[in-house]
Order: structure tokens, then sequence, then C-alpha cells
């Protein structure tokens, strides 16, 4: 079941019907109801892969209480690790096993040797590398002694497929998530209020930023050999337009589902193509999953602390991993590899942690350096994202290549009205870029209010698109 479908239209509205008038009075009735709420929710794809999550559910809310409980050192990191290796293996097999299967046959072919690669005919489980990674945080912090394991099996089961963020996350820390299945909710009108406009705004950037950028994304890359360099130009920066979109869109939906039910999620993006170096822009875009990478990779490799060699070293590790974690191709490998590459300037000369701050605060538009550096940021991103949208290394470097050749400039044909979505898109953003969201304008007048909220949604009605799923359904 996929946000945008007609089944979670009717989903949803029964769902919270369920939830504030049934099954209102006590909090292992709520609980136990979104639990079947998510089973349900993540059954109607494939309900066979259920199993994994209950079997990743239970292996680490056992480990968790044996990791708190034991005496000996041994005995705790022999429960953190069967947590790792049961999470890591469900990875290995069911997304790695048949892309190192066949890099290794590749490699020898190489050399003159022919390898039959010994592959498995599986279908990737959806959300997979993100409950995992969930699950595998949680048993990290207790033996960390960061947490305090829960003894209630309901809760942590709940808190590890919680439908609204379990296919595409955020990626919760047990920390924020866990203690809210524990607490009594109550309806607060204001805050379902502002799920409910969180929500319209993630729709509005998946079926009609996204979706509509997929359109002309799609022609050129799949045509990309007979097209100029300025279509190949359009066809990078619709993407990039498009990956943000179908991913932000998400979590805005996901974070303002969760809001619907009293739960609080954390921020997944921050305006990200405003940022005026990736150093910022890696601080503003998928920040679950950065986050995580920098707590439980980053730092214990050492961080910083190390000079700038380690630290460069730290993060061309951090990077490449990433990259491998969007998914079981080289093109991601090299796609992490250029951001790392990007990063190194910043590192040599100090000036990774320079933007922390909000850009033009309180200021209309931001001054012509800004404007520079965003601009620019946005460049080297757009760069990178050839090789995450390619099919190969061999494509992305063609597709490159063509960007650059001198003869063959045209303009391009595009639809006037995703232009102009693109830049609404860009406008209510920039407005709001101090805020959790781009709709969240509660604090202008009502009617105001509602204009655009009736505009938004006639241009949803009139102009969205429906795709099957969401891009990082496949990571």
């Amino acid at each position: 079941m996929v946000f945008n479908s007609f089944e979670y239209l009717l989903f949803l509205p029964i769902a919270f019907f369920l939830y504030w008038f049934v099954f209102n009075k006590r909090i292992t009735s709520q609980n136990l109801l979104l639990l079947i709420l998510s089973y349900i929710f993540y059954g109607w794809w494939d309900w066979r892969f259920l199993s994994l999550i209950a079997f990743s559910s239970f292996v680490d809310y056992h480990a968790g209480i044996y990791i708190y409980r034991a005496k000996r050192d041994q005995i705790k990191k022999l429960w953190l690790w069967l947590s790792i290796l049961v999470n890591l293996g469900f990875l290995g097999v069911f997304k790695y096993y048949n892309f190192f299967a066949e890099s290794f046959a590749g490699l020898f072919l190489n050399f003159g040797y022919e390898v039959d690669a010994l592959t498995l005919d599986i279908i990737l489980p959806v959300g997979i590398s993100f409950y995992t990674f969930q699950t595998m945080s949680y048993t990290i912090d207790i033996y960390r002694r960061r947490l305090v394991p829960t003894t209630n099996m309901l809760h942590f089961f709940t808190f590890v497929s919680f439908f609204p963020q379990l296919v595409a996350g955020p990626i919760e820390r047990a920390t924020n998530l866990l203690p809210q299945f524990h607490k009594k909710r109550f309806f607060d009108y204001a805050f379902a209020a502002e799920g409910l406009r969180q929500i319209l705004w993630g729709l509005f950037k998946k079926v009609v930023i996204a979706d509509n950028s997929a359109i002309i994304v799609n022609q050129v890359f799949e045509n990309y050999h007979e097209l100029g360099p300025v279509d190949l130009i359009v066809g990078a920066v619709f993407f990039t337009f498009q990956i943000y979109g179908d991913f932000s869109g998400y979590s805005d939906i996901a974070i303002g589902t969760a809001k619907l039910f009293g739960f609080k999620l954390m921020q997944n993006f921050a305006f990200p193509y405003f940022s005026r170096d990736i150093s910022e822009f890696w601080r503003r875009w998928h920040i679950s999953l950065s986050t995580w990478f920098r707590d439980y990779l980053y730092i214990p490799l050492g961080g910083s602390k190390g000079g700038k060699w380690m630290t460069l070293r730290n993060i061309f590790i951090i990077f490449i991993v990433s990259g491998l974690w969007h998914g079981a191709n080289w093109t991601f490998v090299v796609w992490g590899g250029l951001n790392a590459l990007y990063m190194v300037p910043l590192i040599i000369f100090n000036l990774n942690r320079y933007h922390t701050s909000d850009i033009s605060k309180h200021q209309l538009l931001p001054n012509i350096s800004q404007l520079f550096n965003i601009i620019l940021t946005f460049v080297l991103t757009c760069l990178a994202f050839i090789f995450f949208r390619s099919l190969s290394i061999k494509d992305a470097w063609e597709y490159l290549s063509g960007i650059f050749i001198i003869e063959g400039w045209a303009y391009p044909t595009v639809d006037i009205r995703i232009l102009v979505f693109v830049f609404f898109m860009l406008i209510v953003e920039w407005f709001n870029r101090d805020r959790s969201f781009g709709l969240s304008i509660s604090n202008l007048p009502i009617i105001a209010r509602w204009l655009i909220y009736i505009s938004i949604l006639m241009i949803l009605i009139l102009f969205g698109k429906s795709s099957d799923s969401f891009i990082y359904f496949q990571f």
C-alpha cells in the first residue's frame, strides 16, 4: 500500500476513526491496533515478508533485554553481534548477494577466467534498509548505555513496524519514538491540523513535482544517446527535483500521518536545495540516515579527532557505505564517492561547518554570494545524481560526456506548467525555510490559508500524476 493510492485514501480515515473513537480508552489497545494496521499496510504489498519484520523485532527485543541484563562484556557483545548479524544478514541476502556474486564473476572475467555467478531469484522486501537500521540502533544504544530496553513486546513491535515511517523512513531512534508508545496520547486538533497540512504538501511534492518531472526524466535518460546537451541538462535538473519531491514528499506524508495519531517524528529534510555547500546539503538531506551514519559509523571510526587524513578517510567510508545502502549497483558507490570528493576541500580548509546558521535569516532574499553558493551546490548535486539515476557507470559517463559537447545546443521543449509548479514549490519553501516543512503557514490569516489549501488541492486534481510507488521503496 502506498500513500498516493486509492487503498490508502480509504485506509487512513478508517484507521483514524478506530484509533480515536473505538480503541482510545487504553494505550495497549491503541498500540495493538497500530500494530495490526501496520502489518496490514505492509502486508498489502506482500504478506510473506511480514515474517522478516516479526523475526527482526523478536530478535532485537530479546537482544536488547539480554544486553542490558548481562554482567559480562563478552555476553553483551554476543547479543549485540547477534542483533547486528541478523539484520545485516537480511540485507546481505535480499539486497546485496546477487550484486556481489555478479561483481565477483565479473572480476574474474576481466582476468580471462569465466566463473558462473550463482545468483538467487529473490525480490527486495520494501523498506528493509529502513527498519533494519532502526532496530540495529536500538540494540547499539542499549549496549552503549544510552537507552533502557522496553520490556513490553507489543510496544516494541509497534515501534518497529509503525506504518507511517515503516517503508521509507524517517529512520527513527528508539530514544525518540519508543517512549511515545508508552505514553497516553490525547487528540490535539492543532497538532492534527498541522499533520494534514504536511500531508497535503507532501502529496503536492510527490504527485505534482516528482511524478510530472518523472515524465521528462524518463524520456531523457532512456534516449540520452539521441539528445543534445541542453536536453541532457534538463533531464539531470528535473531528476534532482523528482527525487526531492518523491522522497521529501514521502517524509512529509509520513510525519504528517504520524501527527494524526499523536506521534512526533524527526524532521528528515530541511530544504536541502537552499544549501550553500555540500556539507550543509548533507545536514539537510535525508537527515535520519545522515545522522545514523554519523553516530554509528563515522564517530566510532574516529570522526574528525585523528587529523585531516583520518577525517577524509572516514568521510569516504561513510559516503561509499551510504552509496551502497541506497542500492546494489556500482553507480551508487560512485555517487557516494563523488559526494565525498566534494567534501575534500571543505575538510582541508576547515569549511565543513562554515554554514550552520539559517540562510538569509531575517532577509527577504539571499545576497549575491549566497545565491552563487546555492547554485554551485545545486549543480554539483545534479552532476552526482546522474550516476544515481543511470543504470550503469557506462551510461552515466556517456550521459555526462553528452552534456559537455560543443555542438547540438538548442532550446529544450519543456511543459511550462511543471516549471511553474517547481517555482511555486521553491517560493513556498523559501519563505518557510525556518520552519519544519514548506506548508507550515498557521501564522497566515485563515482566508489566505484556505485559498492556498484549495489552490493546491485543485492543482493535485488537475495536474497530479500517479506512479505505482516511491523511488526510495527500492532501497
